[in-house]
């Protein structure tokens, strides 16, 4: 198949449909946080659900299947109670070469700033309700990763997670994107930062990979930016691409958002179609206040 190109901004909000709403309409109330695979024609869909702060936070992770892209039914769904999580953000589902299921999960330690990342892994998706959680990611006193993407080359595996340091506890959503590589997808060897925010630009505070289109020197990512702590879980997407051996971002203002204020528009997540062009999946803000999980299909 051929990698995606970067979507056509025009068309990324205009033709969605919406494939998972959130169970309350008010702002805090979220489904999205993406993570899709596309395998023998059956869509699987990993995703977020969160409530308010103070009503429960990223909630659950459910796992849910679909012949179309647009229409999911829910295969398995993961409470934080599993992970002895305070809450859960975004997961990252992935099929191995080998056809065996993994779900990274993004995991909260309770009563602290700390993240870390766990592992589930099984023969089929409804397998991994029964698997035992191992971390992967474990974080430290001084910084806590989370929101894996990950991606197979065809000879090792590469992750790029948000990491949060946790030397001020008044600004710890303050990330930088850090690559990992690993020979079996679970032991992982940190390389470096792969993106960094632009001093004084809007995406100042931080940046946070969302999705990695491999593609040789064409590689290029879609990531969630922020210029302060005050646009914290509102963020917007920008574009950057490989420059030798690192990424740089595009510059001006952000690549992509919802035409509703606070204008969230955020873990853009793409799958390769068989036939050309690519689907969308990526939470931004409504109307309202609360996000949905939104898909499009767009051509090569």
């Amino acid at each position: 198949m051929t990698a995606p190109r970067p979507p056509a901004p025009d068309r990324f909000w205009a033709e969605a449909e919406v494939a998972v709403e959130p169970e309350d309409p008010r702002p805090g109330s979220w489904a999205g946080a993406p993570s899709a695979q596309l395998v023998e024609g059956t869509w699987w869909l990993a995703h977020r659900l969160r409530r308010p702060v103070g009503e429960g936070r990223g909630f659950g992770t459910v796992v849910a299947r679909s012949d179309d892209g647009v229409r999911f039914e829910p295969v398995l769904a993961l409470g934080k109670e599993r992970f002895g999580a305070e809450s859960l953000e975004r997961p990252a589902l992935v099929h191995t070469p080998e056809g065996r299921w993994r779900l990274y999960v993004s995991c909260a330690t309770p009563g602290t700033r700390h993240w870390r990342v766990d592992l589930l892994e099984a023969g089929t998706v409804e397998g991994l309700a029964a698997a035992e959680p191992r971390t992967v990611l474990p974080g430290s006193a001084t910084e806590a990763p989370k929101d894996p993407v990950v991606r197979w080359d065809g000879g090792q595996w590469h992750l790029w997670a948000s990491v949060h340091p946790l030397d001020d506890p008044g600004a710890t959503d303050r990330m930088t994107t850090e690559h990992a590589t690993s020979p079996d997808g679970v032991t992982w060897t940190w390389r470096g930062t792969a993106l960094a925010g632009t001093p004084g630009g809007w995406d100042a505070r931080g940046v946070r990979f969302s999705t990695v289109v491999l593609d040789g020197d064409r590689t290029w990512a879609l990531y969630d930016g922020r210029a302060t702590a005050a646009e914290n879980w509102e963020e917007r997407t920008g574009l950057a691409r490989l420059d030798g051996g690192g990424f740089r971002a595009a510059p001006g203002g952000p690549y992509l958002q919802s035409p509703h204020a606070p204008h969230g528009l955020r873990y853009a997540d793409v799958v390769a179609l068989p036939g050309g062009g690519a689907r969308w999946f990526y939470e931004a803000t409504r109307p309202d206040g609360a996000h949905e999980l939104r898909t499009v299909v767009l051509p090569a």
